[in-house]
């Protein structure tokens, strides 16, 4: 099963910015890269953010091991939580890059912003990854 799902959401509280979402499922391993884009910043580049793996512990399936592989302090956090939800949900290892730059937001990246994109991110990762999680019967919340 190889099957790549890419779309975009609009970032929370923001006019002309938009989350862009990548995931790839494999067999064996899930991929997810996050950036994001605005209307007036077409062509500029985004800089390279945190890239993490987690993987599901099978001595504790409630809290999935991750390790940084590329660290961008402003993004690591979110990136490691993502991570270690779709581990945990899937049971399978995850990769997940994260890029997403929340200066355009409304309150230009409040907690409550990044929250925010935290939940609508997760939210559409775990409803793709759906067929996934109910053949594992992975773990609750």
């Amino acid at each position: 099963m190889d099957e790549l799902i890419q779309l975009s959401i609009p970032l929370p509280r923001s006019l002309d910015t938009r989350i862009y979402l990548s995931l790839t499922i494999k067999t064996k391993a899930i991929t997810l890269f996050l950036t994001t884009a605005s209307a007036d910043g077409a062509g500029t580049p985004t800089p390279l953010g945190s890239f993490v793996f987690a993987l599901p512990d099978k001595y504790n399936p409630t809290q999935p091991l991750s390790t940084p592989l590329c660290t961008v302090e402003p993004t690591l956090e979110l990136t490691t939580r993502l991570a270690k939800i779709v581990a945990k949900k899937t049971q399978l290892p995850t990769y997940v890059g994260n890029s997403i730059s929340f200066a355009n937001a409304g309150l230009g990246g409040t907690m409550e912003e990044e929250m925010e994109a935290f939940k609508q991110v997760a939210q559409i990762v775990l409803s793709k990854l759906q067929p996934i999680i109910k053949a594992v019967g992975a773990v609750g919340p």
